[in-house]
């Protein structure tokens, strides 16, 4: 079967077996537009270039959802993006700046038919994915574009306290768009397979997974990925404790040209006290200094500090220890507060000695109207034998909102 054709056949069995067996749903029936328009400036300084980045862009994205009555859902969502400024989009052709990964264009970024029973239910599309904190599987969202799968996604929750799930992903479309000159930063050809089993006992949840990734298009990037993930928390007074702790290993699979075998680990306890979350965190990404673990499908700007220099794990490996500060203050404005965060880290290879060096992130967060967001980001990497020192300003204003329309035959 042409590689194109096989999740539109998964589709149309989907179509034709899912009315026999579909019920009423609770949800009411009718149409929803749904939009976001995120207006960013964003600043690199990185000693590695003799000139600055800067990129002033507009992200546009408005989508129509539907629900029926007898349980099915669809999403048509397209997007836009107006860019100006001097840096290196990917698809420009400026490579005496630094990257900015937002280039302009016009897509579509999802488009999907889901049908919900009870405690089962089915998607088929393109269609935005997050399992867990995305360390693994995500959508990038801090992007402009974000990074969407031509998928086929299964979840049935037998009860309230478990969660199984499931995707076939036949293609990624990565945040670097249809028009970034490298083919492969466009988008991929999969055939993976992803596992995802959570348990909620109270106030803690432990999840298994299995992440079996087959890049047809780049063999080097073929992985399977197996963990263990144990979060929670437990009241202490007027404070809270919290903590997390997961495992994993990766090795080779499918058309990966060379076999591997690397850990992975996450030690992060955590401590609030009167609205302020404080975290201490260890996160190993194990290497051999020929090969890394890597996260090819993950949401990566969230983790290992927002310069991004670890998007691509070194061959050596990554050991990540940081501090990270946050929560919020003021009054509420809007249905919410304001929220700052920050963060240091120190980062090391996990193979040899080699110290990388150390970074420091703050944000600031500002409700201005319920759907309003005002968010300064800031980040400075100083470096220590990898890359060079940079660092990065983002200045950023959103507005998301949503309007529903009655069913026929409601009163207006």
């Amino acid at each position: 079967m042409p590689h194109r054709n096989r999740l539109s056949s998964l589709l149309a069995a989907l179509l034709v077996a899912a009315p026999a067996c579909a019920v009423a749903a609770d949800a009411t029936p009718g149409l929803q537009l749904e939009w976001n328009a995120r207006l960013r400036q964003e600043t690199v300084d990185d000693d590695a270039f003799a000139r600055g980045a800067d990129a002033t862009t507009l992200r546009l994205r408005a989508g129509l959802r539907m629900h029926a009555a007898s349980g099915f859902d669809a999403l048509l969502e397209g997007e836009g993006i107006a860019a100006a400024g001097a840096y290196n989009s990917g698809a420009n052709g400026r490579i005496d700046r630094p990257a900015i990964v937002d280039p302009g264009g016009v897509e579509l970024n999802q488009a999907w038919i889901g049908w919900r029973n009870g405690p089962f239910g089915v998607t088929a599309g393109r269609q935005r994915l997050q399992f867990d904190n995305q360390r693994w599987i995500g959508n990038s969202g801090w992007r402009q574009n974000e990074q969407t799968f031509d998928a086929l996604a299964l979840e049935f929750a037998p009860r309230k306290d478990i969660a199984l799930r499931y995707a076939f992903l036949d293609r990624v479309h990565r945040v670097n768009g249809d028009d970034a000159l490298d083919p492969l930063a466009r988008e991929r050809a999969l055939s993976d397979h992803l596992f995802n089993a959570t348990w909620k006992p109270g106030r803690q949840q432990l999840t298994g997974y299995g992440y079996l990734h087959e890049d047809r298009d780049a063999a080097g990037a073929s992985s399977a990925t197996w963990g263990l993930r144990w979060s929670g928390s437990h009241p202490v007074g007027d404070a809270g404790f919290g903590w997390t702790l997961e495992t994993a290993r990766q090795r080779d699979y499918a058309n990966a040209p060379r076999s591997f075998s690397h850990g992975y680990w996450l030690l992060e306890p955590a401590l609030t006290v009167h609205g302020v979350t404080a975290r201490l965190g260890w996160e190993r990404l194990g290497g051999d200094g020929t090969h890394a673990l890597q996260a090819p499908l993950g949401t990566l700007h969230a983790f290992n500090g927002w310069a991004d220099k670890f998007l691509v794990t070194p061959a050596d490996g990554l050991d990540d220890r940081y501090l990270g500060l946050g929560g919020a203050f003021g009054r509420e404005r809007a249905g919410a507060r304001a929220t700052w965060q920050f963060a240091w880290h120190d980062y090391r290879a996990d193979h040899g000695d080699a110290h990388y060096g150390r970074e420091w992130d703050a944000s600031l967060g500002v409700p201005l109207a319920r759907g309003v967001n005002a968010l300064l980001k800031f980040a400075d990497y100083r470096a220590d034998g990898f890359a060079a020192d940079t660092r990065k300003l983002w200045l950023q204003l959103e507005y998301s909102g949503s309007h529903r329309s009655p069913p026929r035959g409601t009163d207006r």
